[in-house]
This record gives structure tokens, sequence and C-alpha cells, in this order.
């Protein structure tokens, strides 16, 4: 069921190293691409995707964001790994799975993992981000992928964060 529906949907995959599990490859739009796990068992499916890794700075306001996210996640929650790295993730019953509902779940799982993204980058990194753009901007280097965080950083230097 599950190939059938990534290959009418046009989903990228692979198989995965565990038995049962799907690797996809999702399109982003603040994150370039979001790799996902669906796993399917005899009783249950699970779904997980790395969403970014452990902050740098800022870690009881970067967590407590997505605690109050996690509020909103429809059968999903953010979690971390033994890293700090953070994930979402979440577990059904096989049973319940259809085309509509794994629609349903990767949109919400690809909303988790991508649109909270920025956010997270400027509680997280906000400092890493300031040098980078302190020395690109020194040596006349492109800002292009950091243009979304401009309103923050321009004009500032990483003494002044």
């Amino acid at each position: 069921m599950l190939e059938g529906y990534l290959a009418d949907a046009g989903i990228e995959w692979e198989p995965g190293a565990r038995s049962g599990e799907y690797v996809l490859t999702l399109p982003g739009e603040k994150k370039l691409k979001t790799v996902a796990s669906l796993v399917a068992g005899e009783s249950s499916l699970s779904v997980s995707a790395f969403v970014i890794r452990n902050p740098d700075e800022n870690h009881e306001t970067f967590y407590r964001y997505l605690l109050r996210k996690n509020l909103r996640l429809p059968g999903l929650a953010y979690a971390i790994d033994t890293a700090g790295d953070v994930y979402v993730t979440g577990r059904l019953p096989a049973d319940g799975v259809d085309a509509a509902y794994l629609d349903q779940l990767l949109g919400a799982l690809l909303d988790a993992a991508d649109t909270h993204f920025n956010e997270l980058l400027a509680i997280g990194f906000r400092t890493s981000m300031q040098k980078e753009w302190d020395w690109r901007v020194s040596r006349g280097e492109s800002l292009r992928n950091l243009e979304a965080f401009r309103h923050l950083l321009d004009g500032r230097s990483a003494a002044d964060a």
C-alpha cells in the first residue's frame, strides 16, 4: 500500500535499513528538503523526520518554543535524541492508514519540520549566523542563503550580539 501511495504522490523514497522502512525526501520551502522515515510494522506505522540539530544557545527559549508547537501537532510531537537534535515523530495504528490519511500525516510532518525552521535558527543559532554574516560581508561573499535573516543580522556585528 505504501509503495503505491508514494508512487502516486510522486514522493521520492528508498528502502531504509530496517524492515518495513521507507526513507522519504520531501521538498521544503525554508529547508531545502526534509528526510523522513516511515516504518510499517504489523500493527503500527511510525514516522519521524529530522528537524534541526541541537541549538548552540538559548536552549530554554528554543525548547519552550517547540513544546508550545506540540500543542497543535495532529498525531505528531517534537522530540530530541541523546545529542539534543530535534525530530518530529508519531506512531499510529496501521489499520486506519489510507492514502487520505497519509496525505494529512505527511503534510503535517513537513509543516512541522519546515514552517518553523527559520524561527528555530534565529533562536538557537543567532550568534553563529551573525559571525557568518559578518565574515561574508567582510569578504564580499554572497549573503543569499542568509537573506531571510537580514532583518536580524544587518547592521550588527557578532560583538554586538
